[in-house]
């Protein structure tokens, strides 16, 4: 079987700052100057995150999930703006209408980016016009910019769309995917986090190409089972589909509270207004969930959750209640200060689909 089958395209859009880009879109007098969508910084004193920042702001060494008074100390004079997310999700769903109608599959991997098999196109020079025309469609359209990767495979699309951002399209040939992928920093591989990017590092293994000169037997000796999967995407390979299936859709809503607190019925009240919240986002989408998700912060950042999966999908506010306050109680036992808390839902179903005939 040949390594990069000519005869499969795959296509990643990953829309450019997206929340940022919705508020400039909407207020141009903030296009130019820099925008971090976020907690309230409180003059330096936030506790939340930076959701996302444009690329003005990006310019100051602000980043997504940064420390919110982090960005402050940066960035003090930039535009913060909270998050308006029934806003986004409407955007998101006009551009993912246009993507997903030129994809032969679609499969939404998030509110701002997508993968589309587009083989149909029977080449990549095809494949980069039809994304170049739907970049055209959404700056005409919905005036974001959006960035594509199109290449054999959903590795090397997803690392094409993130190559020339913001707005560009790459294509990566299967004659060319080493070029493409050898100079690359080893943490842009498909699940090289923190802990994995340090062992590779401390053993001099920091580019594709330094860790591509490794054998598979040394890399499962070092990375353990995770060795198969990093020796070949070091190679550019990938076999997932792009599967409609499996798209990523979820509803959440979370608070930080102004100083740590170990007050039960502080966290229990904010834990259920943030379910309250999410149920009326639920009703907004027309959707039932099953999968119900408690996260907490503990004072230091250290975060954990909880979650689990229901039989079947409810759109009941009495139930995501309960659920809640069930999933959360183990935390409450340990006796430490939250910093945050906070409820999302997914598997997410339109109502009819769960009611009896």
């Amino acid at each position: 079987m040949a390594l990069h089958p000519a005869e499969r395209i795959v296509m990643h859009a990953d829309l450019d700052a997206f929340y940022a880009s919705v508020e400039e879109r909407d207020a141009p007098a903030l296009k130019g100057k820099p925008v971090i969508v976020g907690s309230d910084p409180k003059g330096g004193a936030g506790r939340g995150i930076v959701a996302t920042c444009n690329y003005a702001a990006r310019r100051f060494g602000v980043r997504s999930a940064m420390p919110i008074s982090a960005a402050w100390k940066r960035c003090p004079k930039a535009f913060y703006i909270r998050p308006d997310f029934k806003k986004y999700s409407a955007a998101s769903r006009r551009v993912m209408d246009i993507l997903r109608a030129g994809a032969d599959v679609f499969e939404q991997a998030g509110v701002d980016e997508a993968y589309a098999d587009v083989s149909s196109c029977g080449t990549f020079e095809n494949a980069r016009e039809l994304a170049r025309g739907m970049q055209s469609r959404v700056r005409s359209e919905e005036r974001l910019s959006v960035s594509f990767g199109v290449a054999p495979n959903k590795l090397l699309a997803k690392l094409g769309s993130e190559h020339k951002k913001p707005g560009g399209v790459t294509v990566v040939i299967p004659s060319r995917v080493q070029e493409f992928l050898d100079p690359k920093e080893v943490r842009v591989l498909r699940g090289v986090g923190p802990v994995t990017h340090e062992a590779l590092v401390d053993r001099g293994w920091e580019t594709v190409a330094e860790l591509r000169r490794v054998s598979e037997a040394r890399l499962s000796a070092v990375v353990g089972s995770f060795g198969p999967v990093l020796w070949r995407e070091a190679r550019g390979l990938d076999d997932r589909p792009v599967d409609p299936v499996s798209e990523a859709k979820s509803i959440g809503r979370e608070h930080t509270f102004d100083s740590d607190t170990a007050d039960p019925d502080e966290v229990r009240d904010t834990l259920l207004a943030c379910v309250r919240r999410v149920h009326k986002d639920l009703a907004d989408e027309s959707a039932w969930c099953r999968t119900l998700t408690v996260k907490v912060r503990f004072e230091g950042y250290e975060t954990h959750s909880k979650q689990t999966t229901l039989r079947l999908p409810t759109g009941r506010l009495d139930q995501l209640e309960s659920v809640a306050l069930e999933l959360l109680q183990p935390f409450l036992g340990e006796g430490r200060s939250f910093r945050l808390v906070g409820f999302s839902t997914g598997k997410l179903s339109p109502p009819e689909d769960v009611l009896p005939l």
